[in-house]
């Protein structure tokens, strides 16, 4: 099983970001490195008289309150730093939790806005490659950035305002909770990524839940989109048949896009948690015909690093 990425769609007046490619979900090789800060600003894109034209008020982490002389003429994409955050540099590969509210260049007026309380977006993974690294590349955390966005087939120009906020780590951070007797074992490297061992007992007939570390973020309610670390082994065996930690980064996706016995152990617990969950066939895969799982009891650990709630309306 290679749990299918959620492509970020959090707000209708989003788009835009989606459509320059900062949506990423993560990918080989996406670990932040050494020189991840250097290669973002190698790629990051000029201001210009679009972006410096805009003006804006307010605290980092609230909607902003802009101004600038409509209608905007917007040709390129630009971005200007309007407020620089003393945090560290924005590396390549980290995961960004950032705030955007978006403004109509014909009229001045905000259109939408979203990721100034918890859990309305998902954090996104910065790349030289994505619209989002060449925004706020070469940025410290903390910073305000003004992004102008020329029209396009499908969408119209837009003012973006985006706010860094922090980085997500890429392991679970909760708190060490007591092992329960008879369930597998869990061992970590320094990096965070799990080493699976299973009991020499029957398999269960029921989905079992154990908590590792308990985290002290927001709670994954019924449909959430979440980002997770996960690694799934067999029971039969102890083979591992999928990992997000060997492709080098967390994916994310909707609790109602896996296996029953995977949501049961991801909606409920809280952001930053680390649980362990024995999937037997009927809440996995089933008698699934040609399925490499076909029949098998799983067992996954999963890092619970962020949640997003569904948008109603």
């Amino acid at each position: 099983m290679r749990v299918r990425p959620l492509v970020l769609s959090a707000a209708t007046a989003l788009s835009l970001f989606a459509l320059a490619g900062c949506a990423s979900s993560g990918g080989d090789d996406a670990s932040p490195t050494a020189t991840g800060a250097t290669d973002l600003c190698g790629a990051v894109v000029d201001s210009g008289s679009a972006s410096d034209a805009v003006e804006v008020s307010g605290e980092i982490g609230t909607v902003p309150t802009v101004a600038f002389d409509a209608p905007l003429e917007i040709t390129d994409l630009e971005r200007t730093v309007v407020e620089e955050g003393n945090g560290p540099d924005l590396a390549a590969g980290e995961f960004l939790n950032y705030a955007v509210s978006a403004y109509d260049v014909e009229t001045g007026q905000l259109i939408d806005s979203a990721g100034y309380e918890p859990s309305q977006l998902l954090p996104q993974q910065i790349s030289p490659e994505t619209g989002l690294g060449q925004i706020l590349g070469c940025s410290p955390l903390g910073s305000r950035v003004v992004a102008t966005f020329p029209a396009s087939d499908a969408n119209a120009a837009a003012v973006y305002v985006i706010d860094m906020l922090t980085v997500t780590p890429t392991a679970a951070w909760g708190e060490e909770q007591e092992p329960v007797a008879g369930a597998p074992t869990v061992e970590l490297d320094e990096d965070g990524a799990p080493t699976i061992t299973i009991p020499d007992a029957e398999a269960p007939t029921a989905v079992e839940i154990e908590t590792l570390k308990k985290g002290d973020g927001d709670e994954v309610l019924p449909g959430d989109s979440v980002l997770v670390q996960y690694t799934g082994a067999k029971w039969s065996d102890g083979s591992v048949f999928d990992s997000s930690w060997d492709r080098g980064a967390p994916t994310s996706f909707a609790t109602t896009q896996v296996v029953d016995g995977f949501r049961q152990a991801l909606e409920g617990q809280t952001v930053g948690s680390q649980v362990v969950v024995v999937v037997p066939p009927e809440f996995g895969y089933g008698a699934s015909e040609g399925n490499e799982l076909q029949n098998e009891t799983l067992v996954f650990v999963v890092d619970i690093l962020a949640t997003q709630h569904p948008i109603n309306g």
